[in-house]
């Protein structure tokens, strides 16, 4: 059996109980190198096969699984967050159901939910948006032309900006299409690892405060006005609010 992880954003205890589970079991581990943290693999059996995918091709990741489901081997596939997620998922999913090859895949906490953690912040705040959206900035990967940071923006929703850390000044400029310069802005390092770091400014000051802080990989970048402090009490815990558990009261 082939099981896809998500291994969370970094923190080792954030790992859900299933997937631990899977990695302890595996005869196997696939294990992204350069994102997973590589205490999760502290779990594995002794004489358990490692493999670091960080240096491999589709190809060679697809027959170590091949190889492992024909030898009747337990194979953990780790992704870092959940895979659904900028993971290169989908190619392998295909590739082993042309070889019919069965899977099951195991979400994980993606390092966008750490991030909201970390800054201590609801993303769907009432009366300032109900809308997240996840995003990247164009690089060697294209995005739809309907998908660009000035479309997006348009909705000054929140966003949360993955891969994009390391070209701060071209994010700013196409983000401020769409918001006002005075919209918040937080840049989370590694969020939930011990050497988390949180920049926060506004886009006027953020990629100044990022370039000095060093900061190009690992980090999300999280814009909106959930950032700030005015919004309106949520209805669900309004005495005056009825709902299907709670009658109204004076």
């Amino acid at each position: 059996m082939i099981y896809f992880i998500g291994a969370g954003p970094g923190d080792p205890d954030l790992i859900t109980v299933k997937g631990k589970r899977c990695l302890e079991t595996a005869d196997i581990i696939i294990y992204a190198g350069s994102l997973v943290n590589k205490a999760l693999l502290e779990v594995a059996k002794p004489h358990c096969e490692i493999y670091n995918s960080a240096g491999m091709t589709l190809e060679e990741i697809v027959e170590v699984m091949t190889n492992g489901e024909a030898a009747g081997k337990i194979t953990a596939r780790v992704h870092t967050g959940d895979p659904a997620l900028f993971g290169a998922l989908r190619e392998q999913l295909d590739a082993l159901d042309r070889r019919q090859i069965s899977y099951e895949i195991v979400p994980g906490v993606s390092s966008f939910l750490a991030t909201a953690a970390a800054l201590k912040k609801e993303y769907t705040l009432p009366g300032v948006t109900q809308t997240v959206i996840l995003t990247r900035m164009e690089g060697r990967t294209k995005v739809p032309a309907s998908e660009t940071i000035e479309a997006l923006a348009e909705h000054r929703a929140t966003m949360i900006v993955f891969l994009s850390g390391g070209i701060i000044d071209e994010l700013v400029a196409k983000l401020k299409s769409g918001y006002p310069e005075n919209t918040p802005v937080a840049v989370v390092y590694k969020a939930s690892w011990p050497e988390q770091q949180i920049i926060r400014g506004t886009l006027q000051d953020i990629a100044a405060k990022v370039k000095k802080a060093g900061i190009q990989k690992t980090a999300l970048v999280a814009v909106g006005g959930f950032l700030g402090d005015e919004y309106e009490l949520s209805r669900l815990y309004d005495r005056t609010f009825a709902h299907e558990f709670r009658e109204a009261r004076e």
